[in-house]
């Protein structure tokens, strides 16, 4: 069990002390921070080492997760800091920013860099990056099982011997190479080995400007930090750095006068050979990219390149202009009619399970002579409500989540982000936002917490003002349903094709609003222009099965439902409550609804309809459950044992297919549930934000279904 430690507790403590704590005597606690790119298998590595025994937390002042956690070697403690996934530690995200402060001011006692051994040469930029700030070093070239089946072939040694510093191999996900790893970590940090890191060499003239500072920055600081890798940031006016510097380490640089002076004549130098500060960044980056593909030459025998030429075709395909948005599309629909179709059955058999024990406690309160009103509430109000949530939501989560995942788990969801990247440019939004995006097909409290990977600001905040418009899981219950029984209802044997067409064109239409909001906000309130960002299209993988099956019924499915049924017992219990207790001759549930059923009628819904939206914010998953509550007679959830029952009902109460789809768009137009307008508030730190992705998505539903109401009823189509 952990807690926060005082600082300078741990070995090595600086600004690792001050982040985290233990209720363990952290005294021979050594520190060790582990980097990487994204997609290495870095969070494999950090599970493998650590087990149980890990934390998360979020890095002080920024909304950036940083885990942590402990393994024992040799009879020594390390404290193992897995830091957030990163390209490059020049600063250009708040991630890469948390990565080069804890290496360069938590004062690990060594870094631990994994990379991919399927992409060697793209990740020694970032190793060759981190061999400048410090000397103790241990490089992790992961996934060498994947890189065997693609017939690579990586000569650790000769790498080590390039590097100077210790080079493992390993496959984290069998476990393979990880003793040796530890091994690695504990001769470095017990000073077995000596690391004798390589040196990059840069042009003569920025070598020359280095050579001017860097013994005034040494004095400065006193030799805290790498001295050669500070002159470079200071040169090249890393602004991000200086205060960092100044916040963590006390230092000034600036305020030095002789190296403010010297730092003005090596600018002056640099630019009488035509180097300015916007050009040093990139003559910079070149070396470095340039002395990593040397390596890699060194050290690399690629015998795969039908496998590379394979991956490039499929490429070809799935993100060229032609076919990348309709292989997108086919993809999305192929998993919506296999979640419908095959979520029927399952459905049906939850369904008769749960109301034959509906009859079993009936029967037993009955025997028990519990009054009529105790019945009502537990049985008729919560049981009731929560046997029709699981039975529709938990068949089709139980099929879509897996797929999706399999999907991402693929390498698929990355090409998803580049086909739609132009489309957000032309928005002035963030390309990362369809990843974001994507990430709210799940849960849009889980899309919200992942526009942290949007680096600017103004366009992190329009992706979470707009990533509610992208249906939830909660809301595809109400999707799905509704399509099925009204939209496809007379369609036979092609009911599934026709409600997954349906759901996809609700999906697409939710994408195009997001575009269209986007650029209205970027017009707007958030003016200003896009930014441009790197995304890295990983290599495809086969999909490990089990870990997609786990990671999508655990996390995923049985997370969401979870969710919704710990909201839906007490709301059944309040709408039971508000549909039996009578004022003035009337329910407390049709007085509402008779309230707001002008204005509904208006927008296509009625009372009832737009009553189980307020009362379902909470969560989205219990609207349907409250729209038919509220057509009972007698106060209880009816017991609709068939798809055709509910459209009997649902026609019954004055539904025709324009209310269906008019309850459609408002699902997917609507404002957020409470979950996700927490979320909202803890991710901007302002009630201000959560007020406006309130009512922006709100006010667009209202505009959307009077539109489309009045339009068909103008031309008489109902």
């Amino acid at each position: 069990m952990e807690h926060m430690i005082s600082p300078g507790n741990l070995t090595g403590s600086g600004l690792a002390g001050r982040i985290f704590q233990t209720q363990m005597d952290p005294t021979d606690d050594i520190v060790i921070a582990l980097v990487g790119n994204p997609n290495t298998g870095k969070s494999t590595v950090f599970n493998s080492l650590t087990g149980l025994k890990q934390h998360t937390g979020n890095w002080p002042g920024k909304t950036v997760t940083t885990a942590f956690g402990r393994f024992v070697h040799s009879g020594k403690n390390f404290f193992l800091v897995d830091l957030p996934g990163s390209y490059s530690l020049l600063a250009n995200s708040p991630e890469e920013e948390v990565a080069r402060d804890f290496i360069c001011f938590g004062d690990p006692r060594a870094a631990v860099i994994i990379t991919d051994a399927t992409c060697l040469e793209r990740n020694l930029n970032l190793v060759l990056q981190v061999l400048e700030m410090t000397r103790q070093a241990v490089v992790c070239v992961n996934l060498m099982d994947e890189a065997k089946r693609n017939h690579i072939d990586i000569r650790l040694e000769k790498l080590s011997r390039i590097l100077g510093v210790p080079v493992v191999g390993t496959s984290a996900s069998n476990g393979q190479g990880l003793a040796e790893l530890k091994d690695a970590i504990d001769d470095l940090v017990s000073g077995r080995f000596i690391p004798k890191p390589i040196r990059i060499r840069y042009d003569a003239a920025i070598e020359a400007a280095v050579s001017m500072i860097e013994p005034y920055i040494k004095k400065a600081t006193g030799n805290q930090i790498n001295s050669r890798w500070l002159a470079l940031r200071i040169l090249e006016g890393d602004d991000s750095f200086i205060v960092a510097l100044h916040e963590y380490a006390g230092v000034d640089l600036l305020d030095a006068e002789e190296v403010r002076y010297k730092v003005e004549q090596a600018r002056e130098k640099l630019q009488q050979q035509q180097i300015y500060r916007d050009d040093l960044r990139d003559r910079i980056v070149s070396t470095i990219v340039g002395m990593a593909e040397e390596i890699s030459r060194e050290v690399l025998r690629y015998d795969g390149d039908w496998r590379k030429r394979i991956d490039r075709k499929i490429d070809d395909v799935l993100t060229s202009r032609l076919f990348g948005i309709p292989a997108m599309l086919l993809l999305l629909g192929v998993a919506l009619w296999i979640s419908i179709a095959g979520a029927n059955y399952p459905s049906q058999i939850l369904a008769d399970a749960f109301f034959w024990l509906e009859n079993q406690l009936t029967h037993l309160f009955t025997l028990a002579g519990a009054p009529n009103w105790l019945l009502g509430m537990l049985v008729e109000g919560v049981y009731r409500t929560l046997a029709w949530v699981v039975s529709v939501m938990l068949p089709p989560m139980a099929i879509f989540f897996p797929l999706f995942t399999l999907l991402e788990d693929l390498g698929y969801l990355p090409r998803v982000a580049f086909n739609l990247d132009y489309f957000f440019k032309k928005a002035h939004a963030h390309g990362k936002q369809a990843l974001t995006m994507c990430m709210g097909l799940g849960c849009n409290a889980a899309g919200v917490t992942a526009c942290r990977i949007i680096d600017s600001p103004r366009e992190r905040l329009i992706g979470i003002i707009t990533n509610n418009y992208i249906p939830c899981n909660g809301r595809f219950p109400v999707l799905i349903t509704l399509s099925t029984v009204f939209i496809a209802g007379g369609a036979g044997g092609m009911r599934p094709v026709l409600a997954a067409v349906m759901v996809l064109g609700l999906i697409t239409l939710s994408v195009v609003i997001t575009l269209v909001v986007s650029r209205i906000l970027s017009c707007t309130v958030l003016k200003g222009l896009p930014s441009s960002f790197s995304l890295e299209l990983p290599p495809y993988r086969i999909p490990q099965i089990g870990r997609v099956l786990i990671r999508s019924i655990l996390d995923r499915t049985l997370f969401v439902l979870a969710r919704a049924v710990m909201v839906a017992a007490p709301a059944g219990l309040v709408i039971w409550l508000m549909a039996n207790v009578s004022v003035y001759g009337n329910t407390l549930l049709n007085h509402c609804a008779g309230f707001i059923d002008p204005f509904a009628r208006v927008i296509g819904l009625d009372g009832y309809i737009l009553l189980a939206f307020l009362l379902g914010l909470p969560a989205n998953e219990i609207v349907i459950p409250v729209v038919i509550m509220s057509y009972m007679s007698g106060g209880a959830l009816l017991d609709l044992d068939s798809m055709d029952a509910l459209h009997q009902v649902l026609k019954g109460h004055g539904w025709t297919w324009l209310t269906a789809l008019c309850t459609m768009l408002f699902s997917l137009n609507h404002f957020p549930c409470g979950t996700t307008l927490l979320t909202i508030r803890k991710e901007t730190g302002s009630w201000k934000w959560t007020l406006i992705s309130f009512i922006v998505p709100t006010v667009t539903g209202i505009l959307i279904c009077f539109i489309v109401a009045q339009g068909a009823r103008i031309f008489g189509l109902v």
